[in-house]
């Protein structure tokens, strides 16, 4: 249970949380209860409602990732959202912590990913590649603090493991990550990547909406919070 739920932005239409890592956004084989259900029980709990309380899952982030989630309260603001994502007219803004400086301070990742469901593993091909999704993310050097690089990713796709298997492809693995080839595991579980910032069109009110998570306070981050 996450106590309390961290919640950024509310309201009639949409519940947008800041995710710590270890929580899965949805339910899986495994049966830990995800971020979507105790988000449920926050919203039976806060308004009283009786029976099924509706929440859509508009996105997702791998279960050792932090930061931004939204989820839908209606299933019209559900559907707006899932457009947004679809035409890519949500600015999604992630931190990575990275362990070795990226070649260039700056600069555009294009691959092409293809996912084994079984390792539950991605593997980047630099040029088009037989079932391979074209991917493309951008990258910029924020600073450099005690032998670790934090790296701000803004992707244009949102493929599976994406930031992460891109990342690496450049030789600068996620602190942590060691599916992709970090040395050893945090003591926590997590990898050093957050969904920092989304920025989008209000599915209802059409107002501009720009919602961030702050870092998580463990030992890895605690030289940027």
């Amino acid at each position: 249970m996450i106590n309390p739920l961290s919640v950024l932005y509310e309201d009639n239409h949409l519940l947008v949380l800041n995710k710590p890592a270890g929580i899965l956004v949805q339910g899986d084989e495994t049966g830990d209860k995800p971020l979507v259900e105790i988000a449920k029980d926050y919203i039976k709990n806060k308004y009283g409602k009786h029976g099924e309380v509706f929440l859509g899952v508009v996105h997702r982030l791998d279960r050792p990732v932090s930061g931004v989630v939204v989820l839908a309260r209606t299933s019209k603001a559900l559907a707006r959202m899932n457009e947004l994502f679809r035409e890519k007219e949500m600015k999604k803004t992630y931190w990575a912590l990275v362990n070795s400086k990226p070649p260039a301070d700056s600069g555009t990742l294009v691959h092409w990913l293809v996912k084994d469901p079984i390792k539950n593993k991605t593997t980047a091909y630099p040029r088009e590649y037989p079932g391979g999704l074209r991917s493309e993310l951008t990258y910029q050097l924020l600073s450099q603090r005690e032998g670790f690089h934090l790296v701000e990713v803004k992707p244009v796709t949102g493929r599976s493991h994406q930031i992460r298997v891109q990342l690496a492809s450049m030789h600068c693995v996620i602190v942590g990550d060691v599916k992709y080839g970090y040395q050893q595991p945090l003591e926590d579980g997590s990898i050093a990547l957050h969904a920092r910032q989304l920025e989008f069109i209000h599915p209802v009110k059409k107002t501009s909406i720009a919602i961030s998570a702050d870092l998580p306070k463990n030992d890895v981050w605690r030289h940027f919070s």
